[in-house]
């Protein structure tokens, strides 16, 4: 199972810079950062939440279901 964070571009949809979202949303930029690599396991509901009201958008919007290879085989 791969979860495809999509922060960027919603970032650049919504023309927010990333200091600005990670100054509103409460957390680091460096943690920002590994957010929109999707280098994280996880993310706090209420994290995600703060950044879609930031950006007005849905968690659909930033997070996207990718099967792995192996699955789509089966």
């Amino acid at each position: 199972m791969a979860i495809v964070v999509r922060l960027d571009v919603m970032l650049a949809l919504r023309k927010v810079r990333s200091t600005e979202l990670a100054r509103a949303v409460g957390i680091t930029e460096a943690n920002l950062s590994l957010l929109k690599s999707g280098k994280v396991k996880g993310v706090r509901f209420e994290t995600l939440e703060a950044i879609c009201r930031h950006l007005d958008c849905q968690p659909g919007d930033l997070l996207e279901y990718v099967p792995d290879s192996e699955e789509s085989e089966s």
